[in-house]
């Protein structure tokens, strides 16, 4: 989920005038808005619960049959256009402009990223719909919103940590993230492909 412009942003506000704010409101609205999703996601799929599943038998529905499918599908899809435009993909032109964002900026752009990416609403809606059919509580998903999160705050811990070198490395990171993300983003989708169909 992370990968492509979600992670840049990260790097990037690590580069502006006043890292460690902005940095923190971008990874504060990157986890409270997974969580969010996945709750919103997991009520959902609770709602349609009795759809998904036959009454007395308890078995999948024709429609709990065919989500998963989709699901899949769209990983699929999502996988195939990562790896089909990975030559040609290139950065939103307003990332450029991200080293002058303000702390309220960063936490919309935080919010609308993973809100809005097609990659991510299939991962998060995956995520939600799983904790419902395997019967899980939303406490079962603080693992991966937690990692989510973690992952959104690395180039922060690494400006805490190494400072001077941290400004040093992080373009080259932006630089590698650039070239690289279609590989991490079809990694991703497999493992969710992996963990529907088990």
């Amino acid at each position: 989920m992370m990968a492509g412009p979600q992670i840049l942003s990260a790097i990037i506000f690590v580069t502006s005038d006043h890292p460690i704010g902005i940095s923190s409101a971008y990874v504060a609205a990157v986890g409270l808005t997974t969580a969010a999703w996945v709750a919103i996601w997991s009520l959902l799929a609770s709602a349609f619960g009795d759809k998904l599943m036959e009454h007395k038998s308890q078995e999948p529905s024709t429609l709990g049959k065919v989500l998963p499918i989709v699901l899949v599908g769209l990983l699929i899809v999502a996988s195939l256009r990562a790896y089909l435009t990975r030559k040609t993909s290139e950065p939103p032109k307003w990332l450029a402009g991200l080293q002058k964002a303000g702390v309220a900026k960063a936490f919309v752009l935080g919010v609308l990223l993973i809100t809005l990416m097609p990659g991510d609403i299939v991962v998060l809606a995956t995520t939600g719909m799983h904790l419902e059919s395997e019967g899980k509580s939303f406490t079962d998903a603080l693992p991966f919103i937690g990692l989510t999160t973690l992952i959104a705050a690395l180039p922060l811990l690494f400006y805490l940590l190494f400072r001077r070198r941290a400004q040093v490395a992080m373009p080259k990171a932006r630089e590698w993230m650039n070239a690289n993300s279609w590989l991490v983003n079809i990694g991703v989708y497999a493992i969710f492909i992996v963990l529907i169909l088990s």
